[in-house]
């Protein structure tokens, strides 16, 4: 059997790869966009991205479903994945994981360490990202012309719940994982970053509360990587 090349990937007509030998992303720089972006930026893996306009509704062009049937971004296609195959993945958590593992970096080997690092993964794949996307829903977009307040309210209450969780973890701590910088860092922050900006929902969430959040995420965004990774793809 023919291994397959990265031009056998029907996605590759409508984004042609000028690099066909690097990492090849497909993204938008939304707060689960640039967990992929910021990460690759990190490791130093060579990469060329794609922009997925969501204006155009590229997330929902045949092209784009043949690589992800979930249509949301970031996806990628590895020409150089497990056994030297292309590889081609979507959602970011396992994105995080696949790069981590690839490159050795930023996802401990230690057990212990490893599994509090997917702990919180997790926590934020399941928990913290849909909860703040709600309140940037009814806050922000559509949702917030709704007479009725008590669904922005139920989404508002825990998103201040979750950085209570993150707020009281963090005391004490450099990073998510104590000293050590990862991709649970990477999962979490932009998302942070993106509840108290673009959605402009801090005072709605009372993010002066919390201290060690706002400490940590300063930190964060100081990162070169993290300021690259922020705008990429670029318009």
């Amino acid at each position: 059997m023919i291994a397959p090349a990265l031009n056998d990937f029907p996605v590759t007509r409508k984004w042609p790869a000028r690099h066909p030998d690097r990492l090849q992303l497909y993204s938008l720089p939304t707060p689960n966009g640039v967990k992929a972006s910021i990460m690759l930026e990190e490791i130093g893996l060579p990469y060329e991205p794609h922009r997925v306009s969501f204006d155009t509704q590229d997330q929902l062009s045949p092209e784009f479903l043949s690589l992800n049937p979930n249509n949301k971004i970031p996806a990628i296609i590895d020409p150089d994945g497990p056994g030297g195959q292309p590889l081609a993945l979507w959602e970011s958590g396992a994105i995080l994981v696949y790069l981590a593992e690839k490159s050795g970096q930023l996802l401990s080997s230690d057990p212990v360490a490893r599994l509090h690092t997917l702990q919180w993964l997790m926590w934020q794949v399941g928990g913290q990202g849909p909860m703040f996307g709600q309140v940037g829903f009814f806050n922000k977009f559509a949702g917030k012309d709704w007479e009725d307040k008590r669904p922005r309210d139920r989404y508002v209450a825990e998103s201040a719940r979750l950085l209570g969780v993150l707020d009281r973890h963090l005391q004490g701590r450099d990073w998510m994982l104590g000293h050590d910088y990862s991709i649970a860092d990477i999962a979490i922050f932009p998302w942070v970053r993106n509840l108290v900006g673009f959605y402009e929902a801090g005072e709605l969430v009372g993010y002066e509360r919390f201290k060690q959040v706002q400490r940590v995420l300063e930190v964060f965004l100081a990162r070169p990587a993290v300021q690259r990774g922020l705008t990429i793809p670029a318009p």
